[in-house]
C-alpha cells in the first residue's frame, strides 16, 4: 500500500512547480506589440475605464438609499482606498512593463498557480463587465425611445421565462459589442483615438453638468429641514464607501497596456495618478451638484441627473446627459475589450492558456484571435443571459486581484534584484579572499587619520546589506533570523499577515451577526488577530528593502500595501454567500484548466534544470594536497574504475 503513496521528494518538486515564478527577459522593452501610447493616451484609457455609467446612476442611488449628501465623503474615502491599490499597480507597471496586469505581477513575485487563478478570475470579470455595460447601454438608449426596441423584440421574436436567461434577446447590446470588437481589432492607435473621441464628449458633458449644477444649486437642500448632510450617520457613509469603491475599478487597463506604452517607466505611474485624480474629482463634484440641485430624498435612482435637470425646468439638458452617459459607457466597453485579450495573450504566451491566443497580427500588432473570440463570447453573454445576478461577481474578482498585487509588492520589494549575489551580514565571518600577490593598494600604510577613516568606510561598504536581509539595528534582538536566505522570512511574514487579516475581518463581519460571539471572546479574538497582523508587519519592516530611483516606488512599504490588503479582504467578506459559491465553482473550473493544460505547457518547464546524478572522486597527490573532481555518473558499460586514463597517469606521476 505504501508504494502507491507519493514520496516526499515528489511532493516537494510538485509544490515547487506550483509556486515557480516567471523569469523575465533581460530587455523588458522588447515586444511584439506596437509601443505607440503616450501618457495622455493611457490617462484617457484609465478615465474611460472608471468614469462610466456609475457617474450617472451610482451617485443618485448611493445618495438616496445609503448615505444622503454625505455620498461626497463616501467617494473621498473610496478614492483614497482605490489609491492604495492604484499605487501598487503603478509600481509594478513601471518595473515590469509587460501586458497582463495583475496576472503578470503575481507571476513574477508570488507563484504560477496563484497567477493563473488571478488571470482566470480577471478573465471572467472583464467578460461579465463588458456584457453588463452593453446591456445597460442598450437599456439606456431604449428608454430614450420609450422602450420601442424592447417592445418590438418581444412582439416579433418572443420573450423567455427561463432561469439565468434574459427576458428577451438583446440584439442591440450584442451589436454594439461586435462593432467595438471590430474597432479594437484595428490596433492600439485606432482604439486610443476612438476612446479619445468618446472621452472628450463625456468630459464635455460632465463640465456642462458642473457649471449648470452650481448655477442651480440651493444650499438649503443640505439643511436639517431636508434631513441634514449625513442623515444615515457614519454607518451610512461607510456603507456608501463600499459601494462607491467599485466605481473606481478600471484603472488596471493602464497596467494592462504598459507593453504598448512608449515610456512605461514614466507614463504608467503618471497616467494612473492623473486618471484616478480626475475620476475622483468628477465623482465628488457631480455628487455635490446633484445633492444641491434637488433634495437628496427625492432623487430618481435610475436617472438621477437627467431627472434633476427636468425638475428644475431644463428638460433639454436631459438629452445632453443621456448623450454623455452613452459616450461614457462606450469608453468602458472599449476599456474591457482592450484589456481582456491582452491578459489572455499574456497567459497564452507563458504557456498557461491555449497557444492560439498568443498570436499577434503582424500588421495591426494586436492579438486579433483573442479579440475576436472573446468579443463574440461577450456578445453572446449580452444577447441571452441575465447578468444582474452575476454583476456582484465583478467585485470579488477585482478585490482578489488587488489583494494579490499588494502582497506581490511586499514580496518583490524585499527580494534581491536579478543578478544580485547574497552578501554575508556583518556578524558573519568574512569570506577569505584568494591571495593574488601584492599590489600597490595592499602595500599602502594607513598612518594618517583621514586614511584610517577611508579604510573604515571601505570596510562598511563591504558589509552593506542586501534586500531581504535583517537590518543591523534588529540583529541583536532577532539574531536567529539572520541564518535564513534573504527574503524567506518576509515571504512567511506576508502569508501570516494575510491569514491574520482574513481572521480579523471575519470576526469584524460575522462575529456579532452569524457567529453570535459573546463580548469577551469577540474582543479577545480581535486583539489576538490584530496583534498577529501588526507583528507580521513589524517583522517585514525589520528587513532591508530595495531602493530604486529609476522607476516609481509606492511610499510607506509595507504599511501601504498592508492597508490595501486588509481593506480588500474586508470588502470581499461583505459580499453575499451566493457570490462566493459562484466564485468557488469558477475556481474549480480554472483548476481543471490549469492541471489539464497549463502546468504541462508552462514555458517555465523549459527553464527548469533536469536532475543529474553526480559522483565525487578524491585524488591524493604526493604533495599532500586534495583535489575534488565532480563528474556525471558513467553508464554501466564503462569500466569499473570509472577513471579516465589521463587521471590515472596523473596519479602515477
Amino acid at each position: 500500500m505504501a508504494r502507491w503513496l507519493p514520496r516526499s521528494t515528489d511532493l516537494t518538486r510538485f509544490c515547487q512547480k506550483l509556486n515557480r515564478v516567471k523569469t523575465l527577459e533581460d530587455d523588458m522593452m522588447e515586444t511584439s506589440f506596437n509601443r505607440c501610447l503616450s501618457t495622455i493616451d493611457l490617462t484617457l484609457l484609465g478615465i474611460g475605464g472608471m468614469v462610466g455609467s456609475g457617474l450617472y446612476v451610482l451617485t443618485g442611488t448611493v445618495a438616496k438609499e445609503i448615505a444622503g449628501p454625505a455620498v461626497i465623503v463616501s467617494f473621498i474615502i473610496a478614492g483614497f482606498a482605490s489609491l492604495l491599490a492604484a499605487l501598487c499597480y503603478a509600481e509594478f507597471g513601471a518595473r515590469v512593463p509587460k501586458t497582463g496586469s495583475a496576472y503578470m505581477f503575481t507571476y513574477v513575485s508570488v507563484g504560477e498557480i496563484w497567477a493563473f487563478l488571478i488571470g482566470w478570475n480577471v478573465l471572467l470579470e472583464y467578460m461579465i463587465g463588458g456584457a453588463a455595460v452593453a446591456r445597460a447601454w442598450s437599456g439606456y438608449l431604449d428608454s430614450i425611445f420609450n422602450h420601442k426596441i424592447k417592445n418590438f423584440t418581444e412582439t416579433h421574436v418572443g420573450a423567455w421565462q427561463v432561469p439565468f436567461l434574459a427576458h428577451y434577446p438583446d440584439f442591440l447590446a450584442a451589436a454594439i459589442l461586435l462593432v467595438a470588437t471590430a474597432f479594437i481589432s484595428f490596433g492600439a492607435k485606432v482604439s486610443s483615438w476612438l476612446n479619445h473621441i468618446f472621452s472628450a464628449i463625456s468630459m464635455g458633458v460632465i463640465l456642462f453638468i458642473l457649471i449648470m449644477g452650481f448655477v442651480l444649486a440651493q444650499p438649503k437642500n443640505w439643511s436639517t429641514q431636508e434631513g441634514g448632510f449625513a442623515p444615515y450617520g457614519l454607518s451610512g457613509i461607510m456603507a456608501g464607501t463600499a459601494t462607491c469603491f467599485y466605481a473606481f475599478v478600471g484603472f488596471d487597463v493602464i497596467a494592462a497596456s504598459s507593453e504598448e506604452a512608449r515610456n512605461p517607466q514614466r507614463a504608467v505611474p503618471r497616467a494612473i495618478a492623473f486618471s484616478l485624480g480626475l475620476a475622483t474629482g468628477a465623482y465628488i463634484l457631480v455628487s455635490v451638484v446633484l445633492t444641491l440641485m434637488v433634495p437628496w430624498h427625492t432623487l430618481d435612482p435610475d436617472s438621477a441627473l437627467a431627472d434633476a435637470f427636468y425638475r428644475r425646468g431644463y428638460a433639454w439638458a436631459g438629452f445632453l446627459v443621456a448623450a454623455g452617459s452613452i459616450c461614457a459607457m462606450n469608453t468602458v466597453l472599449l476599456s474591457n475589450l482592450f484589456s481582456l485579450p491582452r491578459i489572455v495573450y499574456a497567459m497564452a504566451e507563458d504557456g498557461l492558456f491555449f497557444q492560439v491566443f498568443s498570436q499577434v497580427h503582424p500588421r495591426t500588432q494586436v492579438p486579433v484571435i483573442g479579440i475576436v473570440v472573446f468579443g463574440l463570447l461577450m456578445a453572446l453573454l449580452a444577447l441571452i443571459f441575465d447578468l444582474e445576478a452575476l454583476v456582484q461577481f465583478l467585485s470579488i474578482g477585482t478585490l482578489l486581484a488587488y489583494t494579490f498585487v499588494a502582497a506581490s509588492i511586499i514580496v518583490l520589494r524585499f527580494q534581491q534584484q536579478k543578478g544580485d549575489v547574497p552578501v554575508p551580514v556583518a556578524s558573519g565571518r568574512p569570506n577569505p579572499e584568494p591571495h593574488e600577490g601584492p599590489s600597490s593598494s595592499e602595500l599602502k600604510e594607513y598612518e594618517s587619520f583621514s586614511d584610517k577613516l577611508q579604510l573604515v568606510d571601505r570596510d562598511k561598504s563591504k558589509e552593506q546589506r542586501e534586500p531581504g536581509q535583517l537590518k543591523a539595528a534588529f540583529e541583536p534582538y532577532l539574531e536567529f533570523l539572520s541564518d535564513f536566505y534573504p527574503g524567506e522570512v518576509v515571504t512567511v511574514a506576508v502569508v501570516t499577515l494575510m491569514v491574520s487579516a482574513i481572521c480579523l475581518c471575519s470576526i469584524l463581519v460575522f462575529g456579532n451577526t452569524h457567529l453570535h460571539l459573546p463580548t469577551w471572546s469577540y474582543s479577545l479574538l480581535l486583539v489576538l488577530f490584530s496583534l498577529g497582523f501588526l507583528l507580521s508587519l513589524l517583522l517585514i519592516w525589520a528587513h532591508e528593502q530595495q531602493h530604486s530611483t529609476q522607476t516609481f516606488q509606492i511610499p510607506l512599504v509595507p504599511l501601504s500595501p498592508a492597508l490595501s490588503i486588509i481593506l480588500n479582504i474586508y470588502l470581499m467578506l461583505k459580499l453575499s454567500y451566493m457570490t462566493w459559491l459562484r466564485f468557488a465553482v469558477w475556481l474549480l473550473l480554472g483548476l481543471l484548466v490549469y492541471f489539464g493544460y497549463g502546468i504541462w505547457h508552462s514555458k517555465e518547464n523549459l527553464r527548469e534544470p533536469q536532475p543529474q546524478r553526480v559522483s565525487a572522486r578524491y585524488v591524493v597527490f604526493p604533495g599532500g594536497s586534495l583535489e575534488e573532481r565532480v563528474q556525471a555518473v558513467q553508464p554501466s558499460s564503462q569500466p569499473a574504475t570509472g577513471l579516465p586514463d589521463t587521471d590515472i597517469d596523473d596519479c602515477k606521476r
